[in-house]
């Protein structure tokens, strides 16, 4: 009998039918592949940011054609599949969110590490292919994406590990996602679309930051330098909301002086939820269990004001 949570469980203890890892390891290859593709991860961070692009060469610029839109769109599942299958690897290989509970985590093979190369390779063939149609922008700003995919959890960069993950993050779903998509619509670039690229990026910051919180003892034990183990958790808190405010603000006053279209407005919908997920991350950000309510309230502001600025882009075309 374990007399203590802490006490280690015995070596020769037999998994249980019903543990989740053991559940993980038995279910087919597919199950286990379409696992590691989080549905909120690809909404958040590819699916958002490229829509936005497409709404504002579409809204804006009064471009669009749809087999480009559809091809690329191809190009940013198979990047961010690419991108789950390197984290997931590299985070089992390095420890990282495997110190406390190591047997509820899933068991990684190499076999996932093989997954992200064949998914990066199908995201190039399709940034060849684009550059070859667009130029070479397309070829600079998959590159750069690439750099920043690939190497976020990988040796030897492992931006994750260096205080720039939360950057690089911040600059490959706000900037160059956003500017990639208007510009295979459009074969253009303008500040404005510029601008318009800060809101989902500095919200995918925030993220980021957000997300690392509850990590922050398993971080420091590997020593995964994330501005969350830099800062403190205290300071991380207000490092995120501060993030996720610029955000907002950056929708209200392109709005306001005609840089936006007015109905990009309707992205301040999202600042209650914002607010919810500040005054409950400043009480327990000490408690990963009781934080998880902050983290589930930031993602859903960033999901509602894309969406709304996303709309207010629509709305400006349509009506």
């Amino acid at each position: 009998m374990r007399l203590s949570p802490l006490d280690p469980p015995p070596l020769s203890w037999p998994r249980s039918q019903t543990d989740p890892a053991a559940k993980r390891a038995r279910a087919p290859l597919w199950l286990r592949v379409f696992s590691l593709v989080r549905y909120r991860f690809f909404l958040s961070a590819g699916l958002m940011p490229y829509l936005l692009g497409a709404a504002w060469a579409h809204a804006i610029l009064h471009r669009f054609d749809a087999v480009v839109f559809w091809t690329a769109l191809g190009g940013v599942a198979f990047a961010v599949l690419g991108v789950e299958a390197f984290n997931e690897y590299f985070d089992a290989r390095l420890g990282t969110d495997r110190i406390f509970n190591p047997e509820e985590a899933p068991p990684i093979t190499r076999a996932v590490f093989w997954l992200g190369v064949a998914a990066f390779a199908a995201a190039l063939s399709v940034g060849i292919y684009l550059t070859a149609r667009d130029g070479w922008p397309v070829l600079l700003l998959a590159l750069l994406g690439g750099l920043a995919a690939i190497f976020y959890e990988a040796p030897p960069i492992r931006w994750s590990y260096r205080g720039l993950g939360e950057l690089v993050i911040g600059l490959s779903y706000g900037p160059w996602l956003v500017l990639g998509s208007v510009y295979l619509q459009s074969r253009s670039f303008s500040w404005g679309a510029l601008a318009a690229s800060l809101v989902p990026g500095l919200l995918i910051m925030a993220l980021a930051v957000i997300n690392a919180i509850p990590d922050y003892h398993q971080d420091r034990l590997v020593g995964k330098r994330n501005l969350v183990v830099r800062l403190g958790r205290r300071r991380a808190v207000w490092l995120y909301v501060t993030l996720a405010a610029l955000a907002l603000a950056v929708a209200t006053a392109g709005a306001l002086t005609n840089l936006f279209p007015r109905g990009c407005l309707a992205a301040l919908a999202a600042a209650p939820l914002l607010i919810v997920s500040a005054r409950r991350a400043a009480r327990t950000y000490e408690s990963a269990r009781q934080f998880t309510p902050a983290v589930r309230s930031i993602i859903q502001c960033y999901l509602l004001a894309v969406s709304l600025f996303i709309a207010g882009l629509l709305w400006h075309t349509w009506f």
